[in-house]
C-alpha cells in the first residue's frame, strides 16, 4: 500500500506537474526512452511515470536522480536561491543603527608604564571632508590603534 503523501495547493500541485512534463520533454529531447531512464535512474518505470506526471508521492530524491540521468541535475542549485522575500524578511528584523543607540568606545585606562609613549593618532576627518565616519559609528584603525596600552613587562626576580 502506498504512503500517505500531504495534499498540495492547486497552484503547487500544477507547479509540480510543469515540473514533471519538463522532465519528459528533457527526456524525449534525448531521444532517451521511459525504460533507458528508469534503468538508469535505479526506479521502476511506473515510478518515472509518476514522476513525468508531477506526483507528490515521489520523493526528491527521484526527481534528483532522473535529472541527474538527463545531465541537468545542476539546475536544483537554482531553487530557492534569489529569495527575494526571505531576504525582506531577514532585512526587516535588522535593527537599524543610529548615533543614539551606536555602542560607545570604552575610554582607555591610564596605567604607569616605562615604556615609550604611544604616538597620538591623527585627528579625525577635517570640516571640509565629510562626516559619514561619525554618524556610521565608524572607527578608524588609528582610534582603535589608541586604545591599546601597552602592558609594563615585569621585572626579573634576581636569583
Amino acid at each position: 500500500m502506498a504512503k500517505k503523501t500531504a495534499t498540495l495547493l492547486p497552484t503547487t500541485d500544477d507547479l509540480l506537474r510543469q515540473f514533471g512534463e519538463r522532465l519528459r520533454l528533457a527526456r524525449q529531447r534525448r531521444r532517451l526512452s521511459a525504460k533507458q531512464v528508469s534503468e538508469r535512474s535505479g526506479m521502476a518505470p511506473m515510478t518515472l511515470r509518476s514522476l513525468e506526471r508531477g506526483g507528490s508521492g515521489v520523493t526528491m530524491g527521484a526527481y534528483l536522480s532522473v535529472m541527474q540521468v538527463l545531465g541537468i541535475e545542476k539546475d536544483l542549485e537554482l531553487l530557492a536561491k534569489a529569495d527575494p522575500v526571505g531576504r525582506e524578511l531577514q532585512d526587516a528584523r535588522l535593527p537599524s543603527r543610529s548615533k543614539a543607540t551606536a555602542p560607545a568606545l570604552p575610554t582607555p585606562v591610564k596605567r604607569p608604564t616605562t615604556a615609550k609613549p604611544r604616538p597620538k593618532p591623527k585627528p579625525g576627518p577635517t570640516k571640509d571632508a565629510p562626516d559619514w565616519i561619525e554618524k556610521s559609528g565608524f572607527a578608524s584603525s588609528e582610534a582603535l590603534a589608541g586604545l591599546i596600552v601597552p602592558m609594563a613587562r615585569p621585572k626579573k626576580k634576581a636569583r
